[in-house]
């Protein structure tokens, strides 16, 4: 049976790269960049004035120059003054302005003081040299160098580098419409009555939270009842209008287990069914004619999420383009046995030691269908199948967030 790591390896060789659209800026906020951003003129575009005071020629002052004509005040927004002829010629201005032409420095209102049109320094200047309180031109990026690399998630810290260069239109991936399918007759919505050898419907509400958290807002949900005709009518149809199936339960061996039997009559390409893995050992990976990729995940809803997180949003973000995040470790807060020949997918809470480490401390779920029990963990660890049973306290070992 494939190892976690061997099932993920066959995922992203099968998923194929989202189109790429052109997305407004406004609406930009958590999409993936498709193409480089380039700053379309110099960063900043001019010698900007980062502190008020007042503006003049650093020699002068390493001359002994102390007192200075004020001759005109240089705000932000305003085109450049000239700084006149004289050693004591100063300009005021105000914080963003363009350095006037002829100043080198600025020296700051704190070590000054103003009588009438005159300026006299104050404060230290031993220090005092060109360039002071000014951000030089080009000083962080030249025009047309890369800004933001294709393969970000857009944040207001991109957002804003791509206002301040003009790109009022954004190359990007375009977001999947994804089909969430909960299975099984025993399954009704949350506001309908619920008999009591009936559950609620929760596998496919949590699914479609975690995908719009994650940046997959598309998301529709649908229900199979365990009945061939329904199934066969209902997977054609989520197949043909989806570029994305996810399915919860029915994938197992039972009898009422239909799934990979349909798959297989509609064409879907299987690449594997099952993994070494607690929870969610009976998933089932494939994609149909047209590669739409199909993720069959088990029913149980701790297995269900947990696959979710392992294989699903990674395989999204490889097809959105996004750039590989490094994997995150942190060490085990206390000793963890588990026997089972399986890799365990065990949910955690995380803290902190005194030098920054990142612990995990154990937070197990009652049983698979539990899904309360995942209240209050900030995710998971994978511990290895067949290295051992026994997992010390300090193990360090793979994280992974929930959404």
């Amino acid at each position: 049976m494939l190892t976690p790591a061997a099932a993920e390896k066959l995922i992203r060789e099968n998923m194929v790269l989202l189109h790429r659209e052109d997305c407004a800026l406004a609406s930009a906020h958590g999409r993936v960049l498709r193409s480089d951003l380039r700053a379309d003129r110099d960063l900043p575009p001019f010698d900007r004035v980062t502190m008020d005071g007042y503006a003049l020629r650093a020699a002068a002052v390493a001359a002994g120059v102390r007192s200075f004509r004020v001759e005109a005040v240089q705000a932000a927004g305003m085109r450049a003054f000239k700084l006149g002829a004289g050693p004591d010629a100063c300009i005021e201005v105000m914080t963003g302005a363009v350095a006037p032409e002829g100043a080198d420095a600025v020296v700051p209102y704190e070590e000054t003081v103003r009588d009438g049109g005159t300026m006299t320094l104050t404060g230290e200047t031993a220090s005092f040299a060109a360039g002071n309180a000014l951000h030089r031109r080009g000083s962080d990026h030249r025009a047309g160098a890369v800004v933001v690399r294709a393969g970000t998630r857009l944040t207001g810290r991109e957002i804003a580098v791509a206002a301040a260069c003009g790109h009022e239109v954004l190359a990007v991936a375009r977001r999947p419409k994804i089909a969430v399918v909960s299975t099984g007759d025993e399954l009704v919505e949350v506001g309908a009555p619920v008999a009591a050898h009936q559950i609620r419907r929760s596998n496919d509400h949590a699914l479609r939270a975690a995908l719009v958290a994650a940046g997959y807002p598309n998301v529709e949900r649908f229900h199979f009842r365990d009945v061939p005709h329904e199934i066969e009518h209902l997977l054609w149809h989520v197949i043909a209008e989806f570029d994305v199936v996810v399915l919860t339960g029915g994938v197992s061996k039972g009898k009422f287990d239909f799934l990979p039997a349909e798959l297989d009559r509609q064409g879907v390409r299987k690449i594997f069914h099952g993994v070494a893995q607690r929870p969610g050992k009976p998933m089932w990976f494939g994609l149909s004619a047209r590669q739409t990729p199909v993720f069959a995940l088990p029913g149980n809803p701790v297995s269900a999420y947990t696959c979710l997180h392992r294989y699903v949003l990674p395989a999204l973000s490889d097809a959105s383009g996004l750039t590989p995040s490094p994997l995150l470790l942190a060490a085990l807060a206390a000793p963890v046995t588990f026997r089972p020949k399986l890799a365990y997918f065990l949910p955690v809470k995380l803290s902190s030691g005194p030098r920054a480490e990142r612990f995990a401390t154990p937070d197990p779920a009652n049983t698979s269908g539990d899904f309360a029990g995942l209240v209050g963990t900030d995710g998971f660890v994978e511990l290895p199948a067949g290295e051992a049973a026994e997992f010390a306290a300090g193990t360090v070992v793979p994280f992974r967030p929930w959404v």
